[in-house]
């Protein structure tokens, strides 16, 4: 095997891992493979004689080009119609990726990680998820390293505060959650509305293209009302489950094309937040 074969390989081999790393902090399928395919040009590129961890290293290079990535978003991000959520990612046909995931790219906590700062949000991967030392992380973003352990800390703090308090059972999950959508697939507008949480919120990203709530909906009612006006609106929907992002979601179907992705999550036996993707430039990647 001569030298550039070799580090193709080894390259591949963490390919999985820099791809998690990568949307973690861009939120985009689209953007995290540009980011990895810029990351493998610049491996291809350097002398590895001196790389005494290629995994660490990769992880490094691969996060601080997501960071400048993230910053390239901010003008797009300004012009979005409606809420910005996160692209959703396969997984189930993927097993190591599934693996790298876990819940670090559950849909509420990727929710969450987009209310941090590029810098904090990029600390919060390195050292949470990869747990990279500080003085690595600080060379990564070209801070001190106190400056880190001030957005370590940060990060940790704000998304520590918007987790469940409770461990939820992914069996209860999963049953709560499929009750919920059997009754709205029936129309039973009483029952939808007494599994939901009375402050649940409902979060609808449509970028312009489809029919999306310019702003988060509060209130069990208000939520229902809204969930059967797009379900009267589209009357041949055909709901299935799939793996997405490591977790159940439940996907609308226009007869063989993807129309809406719906992730639920549930706190004390209710479902508390429910997070909607409609634009269809995000579900190109949903089979």
């Amino acid at each position: 095997m001569d030298y550039t074969e070799a580090m193709a390989r080894e390259f591949a081999e963490h390919r999985s891992v820099l791809v998690g790393a990568a949307y973690r902090v861009v939120g985009s399928v689209s953007d995290a493979e540009d980011v990895v395919q810029e990351a493998w040009l610049r491996w291809s590129a350097i002398d590895h004689d001196d790389i005494r961890d290629p995994r660490a290293y990769l992880i490094r290079i691969t996060t601080r080009l997501a960071l400048n990535r993230l910053r390239e978003q901010k003008s797009r991000r300004e012009q979005y119609v409606g809420p910005w959520l996160p692209e959703p990612l396969a997984t189930d046909d993927d097993p190591a990726a599934a693996v790298e995931l876990a819940d670090s790219v559950s849909m509420a906590m990727l929710v969450v990680l987009e209310t941090l700062s590029p810098l904090e949000r990029a600390t919060f991967v390195l050292r949470e998820v990869f747990d990279l030392p500080y003085d690595e992380i600080a060379d990564t973003l070209g801070r001190s390293e106190a400056a880190v352990r001030q957005l370590a800390h940060r990060a940790r703090g704000h998304v520590h505060a918007r987790q469940p308090r409770h461990h939820v059972d992914k069996a209860r999950h999963d049953e709560l959650t499929m009750r919920f959508m059997q009754a709205a697939g029936s129309g039973d507008f009483d029952q939808v509305v007494a599994l939901l949480a009375p402050d649940a919120v409902l979060i609808s990203d449509g970028g312009g293209k489809k029919k999306a709530a310019l702003r988060p909906i509060h209130g069990a009612e208000k939520i229902a009302r809204w969930l059967f006006a797009v379900i009267a609106e589209n009357p041949t929907f055909e709901i299935r489950m799939g793996t997405l992002n490591g977790e159940v979601a439940y996907i609308a179907y226009d007869g063989d094309t993807p129309d809406t992705v719906a992730f639920l999550e549930t706190t004390d036996g209710l479902i508390s937040d429910l997070y909607l993707i409609r634009n269809p430039d995000k579900l190109g990647r949903v089979s």
